[in-house]
């Protein structure tokens, strides 16, 4: 079993970023999202990047820092909707934009790695995504030609990983990191916690997916929308704040 973990997220990186290339990246919102190995990629100062992933984080956050950073000439994405300066690259034509809705990026992951190179769906016909693509009709139901996403790189995070690079993740913080593991040419994981070995039955993403792996330097988790509302305290007939973490 060759040797998966490296010392850092920097190390993990070096070498293998380069301008141009696809780069998956898993998370949702800010939840999921392999922080280290985003900010090692904004070290390496690659550029002309095509970001693969549901969503650009928001402004100095997640995929944010890359859109500071001048790294990105193309997004794949479900939803921009919490990051100002995306909008104000995008509408400047500093990059490129392509929507995809949700389950159909989710299903194009899934496809890209498993070798499938596209796959036939009724999401989007008779909308502006369906423009361009072949489309055809099963049991009399029209449908559209989507291509399965294989990345050049794939980076995820996971709650826990193995030395053989076996993951697993902590509730909705999986979303869509099996996903994005699968269709990296070359999956690069940090995980919160490195254990000796991680039970075949709660394996998440088989470890043969995961080539490079280290441990989070920083665990911090950034929380994307803090609300805060006033409840009534129980019996007492005071008001108190309250949060909400989103």
């Amino acid at each position: 079993m060759a040797q998966k973990i490296w010392a850092s997220a920097a190390e993990a990186l070096a070498g293998v970023v380069t301008d141009g290339m696809t780069i998956a990246v898993g998370g949702f919102g800010l939840s999921g999202n392999p922080t280290n190995l985003i900010r090692a990629l904004r070290d390496t100062e690659a550029k002309d990047l095509t970001i693969v992933s549901n969503n650009m984080g928001v402004d100095g956050k997640g995929l944010g820092l890359l859109l500071e950073n001048r790294q990105v000439k193309k997004v794949v994405a479900s939803y921009v909707g919490e990051n100002k300066l995306f909008a104000e690259q995008y509408l400047s034509g500093e990059h490129e934009v392509e929507f995809v809705p949700q389950g159909t990026l989710a299903e194009r992951l899934r496809a890209g790695g498993a070798g499938i190179p596209g796959f036939y769906t009724p999401t989007g016909v008779g909308t502006p995504i369906a423009d361009g693509k072949p489309e055809a009709e099963f049991d009399g139901r029209r449908v559209i030609l989507e291509r399965g996403i294989v990345a050049d790189v794939a980076l995820v995070r996971a709650r826990w990983a193995d030395p053989y690079g076996n993951l697993r993740y902590r509730l909705t913080a999986r979303n869509f990191n099996p996903l994005v593991a699968t269709a990296g040419k070359l999956t690069v994981a940090e995980a919160e916690e490195i254990v000796d070995a991680i039970e075949p039955d709660d394996v998440m993403t088989p470890g043969i997916f995961v080539q490079r792996l280290v441990r989070c330097e920083d665990h911090s988790k950034e929380i994307e929308q803090r609300t805060v509302r006033q409840t009534l305290r129980r019996g007492s007939g005071q008001e108190e704040a309250a949060h909400v973490d989103a």
